[in-house]
C-alpha cells in the first residue's frame, strides 16, 4: 500500500526558501563583522555565551551542544581551542573522574563582552533597524513554532 504525501503549497515554499536565504545572509554579515573588529567566530561567542549564561559558568559538554547549533564532533574540537586560548578549562567532575565539566574563565567572559559590542550592533544593523518592534515580536512569535 503506497503512503499519499502531502505537498508543500508554493507559499511554504517561498517561505522555507526566504528563511534559509535571510539565515545564512545575515550569518554571513554578522560573521564578517566580527572579523572585521578582529574578533573570532561566531560560533565562540556561542559557547561563551551558554557557558556565562549557566550556573557557576560551566556545563558539561553535551549541555553545550543541547544549548547551541554546534554539532558534537565541531563541538570537541571548538572547546579545545578555547582552551588553548585560556578561555574555557576543563574541570573534572568531584564524585566521578570520567566526567569533565568546561568552565569559562575570566578571560573567557572578557572576550564574550567585547564580543558581544559588535555582535549586538550588528543585530540591530542588520535586522533590528529594518524592523519595528511589533514586527519583531511577529517575526519571533511565528519562528517559535518551529522550536
Amino acid at each position: 500500500m503506497s503512503e499519499t504525501r502531502s505537498k508543500p503549497s508554493e507559499s511554504a515554499v517561498s517561505a522555507w526558501t526566504c528563511i534559509i536565504r535571510a539565515r545564512e545572509r545575515l550569518l554571513g554579515a554578522i560573521e564578517a563583522e566580527l572579523k572585521a573588529a578582529g574578533m573570532p567566530p561566531l560560533a565562540w561567542y556561542d559557547v561563551l555565551w551558554e557557558l556565562v549564561r549557566s550556573q557557576d559558568g560551566r556545563l558539561r559538554p553535551y549541555e553545550i551542544e543541547e544549548r547551541t547549533v554546534l554539532a558534537q564532533y565541531n563541538l570537541s574540537r571548538l572547546i579545545d581551542r578555547l582552551e588553548r586560548e585560556g578561555l574555557v578549562r576543563r574541570e573534572v567532575f568531584a564524585d566521578d573522574g570520567r566526567g569533565r565539566w568546561v568552565a569559562i574563565t575570566d578571560a573567557g567572559r572578557t572576550l564574550r563582552a567585547r564580543m558581544w559590542a559588535v555582535y549586538a550592533a550588528a543585530i540591530e544593523s542588520h535586522v533590528g533597524s529594518k524592523l519595528t518592534e511589533g514586527e519583531a515580536k511577529n517575526i519571533t512569535a511565528l519562528l517559535a513554532r518551529f522550536l
